[in-house]
């Protein structure tokens, strides 16, 4: 039987090898880019709002594994959320990853990347698409998210 580690590390994989969402979007509503200088992740999301709802969402990039997982599990769990449950899955990601609180309102597969709080220079990747989401959601084009100066 698999263990909880082994799970999220096998979710976080499958994420990499085979990123949900990821293509462009000449149709998209909003855009941003963020980039982490650290590692070199660089990370485009595209979403299409309609009626204050996430109809479509996408991600295009380089990054390493936690980064590019973490793009395709966002871009899973917001899709068809409206704007304020996609800021609230935000903020919760956000304490999940900080450690700074413990959140019951994310899907299970966000849970696997909850252990990259152990790793404080693995957090810029695993937000950095979710800063870029968050930056679209406001209206923004695209835009650099430089990984020093990430704050949700």
């Amino acid at each position: 039987m698999m263990d909880a580690s082994e799970l999220y590390q096998s979710i976080i994989l499958d994420h990499n090898r085979a990123p949900r969402n990821f293509r462009a979007m000449p149709e998209a509503t909003g855009e941003s880019e963020g980039y982490n200088p650290l590692c070199g992740d660089r990370i485009k999301v595209w979403l299409r709002v309609q009626d204050d709802r996430i109809v479509d969402v996408s991600f295009q990039g380089s990054g390493c594994a936690i980064s590019k997982a973490s793009a395709s599990l966002m871009t899973a769990a917001v899709k068809g959320k409206t704007r304020a449950e996609a800021e609230q899955l935000i903020a919760a990601f956000h304490d999940l990853i900080t450690g700074s609180g413990c959140r019951d309102d994310l899907p299970a597969a966000l849970t696997a990347l909850g252990g990259v709080r152990e790793y404080p220079a693995r957090v810029k990747c695993a937000t950095l698409s979710w800063h870029a989401l968050k930056s679209a959601l406001d209206g923004g084009r695209p835009k650099s998210v430089r990984g020093s100066e990430i704050h949700l």
